[in-house]
């Protein structure tokens, strides 16, 4: 049972980061805090010498603090929490050599993007919830409302790139054993979304719709290459959807999202000699 004189935030998130789950807590003063043990846990390292090493920096150990988080299993745990803009100090403060080899690409992965992708999701809570308080009365809802979009397809763009990336990454080294292996696990996948269709997408499902937002957006640069293909098809994927992050998508949006760009892609007549007609 939590102690009830450890503080409790206002409010948190949970998000999924590269398949870790990552939470950001809110303190009433606005505060983000980041729990730091399952951090630690990820990236396979020792938890009680992280925490000595956390309580001997001057910098960390002055803004270290324990709150009650409520985890993914619903359960309330007293965590020790670092503020979210000392947290790539904490991390670049990991030796290498302390992480086992096949788990040095997950630590560079945390220390280049772990900050910026907590970060976007603290503003873009914030900015629902000024989105919301404003749109009864006030004229700049529709500032708000360009801002939020704003967001979610900066977040979409990131997303986009680290699929395509992995993609591009997994591809050049799988072989035939790893693609049998792929193609049994997408049948699973597959089965257990019917028995679950509330649930949100797959990476293999998500990789899937980056696929087609490529494939669109490459048909529509051939046609008109003055503008920001891209960036209209994370807008029309927003409005329609309502969703900044492909991993927002429910598996009952799987199918129409892949339509609505299936569709979009067939109503694009092909730039270029091929659309002539003799």
């Amino acid at each position: 049972m939590a102690d009830p004189h450890v503080p409790v935030p206002q409010t948190q998130r949970t998000i999924e980061f590269y398949g870790d789950p990552l939470t950001i807590a809110v303190m009433p003063d606005d505060e983000v805090y980041v729990p730091v043990r399952p951090i630690a846990e990820f990236l396979g390292l020792d938890w009680s010498s992280q925490l000595q090493r956390i309580r001997r920096d001057e910098v960390l150990a002055r803004r270290v603090t324990t709150l009650v988080v409520t985890t993914t299993d619903e359960s309330r745990r007293e965590m020790v929490c670092l503020p979210l803009d000392l947290l790539p100090g904490w991390l670049f403060g990991i030796s290498p050599n302390r992480v086992r080899p096949a788990l040095a690409p997950k630590l560079h992965r945390y220390r280049e993007e772990c900050f910026r992708v907590l970060w976007r999701t603290f503003q873009a809570d914030a900015l629902a919830a000024v989105g919301k308080a404003e749109r009864p009365s006030s004229p700049s809802s529709g500032l708000v409302h360009i801002r939020e979009m704003g967001l979610a397809i900066a977040q979409m763009a990131e997303q986009q790139i680290a699929l395509e990336q992995r993609v591009d990454t997994h591809a050049d080294r799988l072989d035939k054993a790893a693609q049998v292996i792929r193609a049994f696990d997408q049948r699973l996948g597959a089965l257990e979304d019917q028995l679950h269709p509330t649930t949100y997408l797959t990476d293999a499902q998500a990789a899937d719709v980056a696929a087609a937002v490529k494939a669109l957006a490459e048909l529509l640069t051939a046609r008109d290459p003055s503008k920001n293909q891209y960036q209209g098809v994370f807008t029309e994927l927003y409005r329609r959807f309502r969703v900044s992050s492909y991993k927002q998508l429910r598996q009952d949006q799987y199918a129409p999202v892949l339509a609505f760009l299936g569709d979009w892609s067939n109503a694009v007549e092909p730039a270029g000699p091929a659309s002539s007609k003799h």
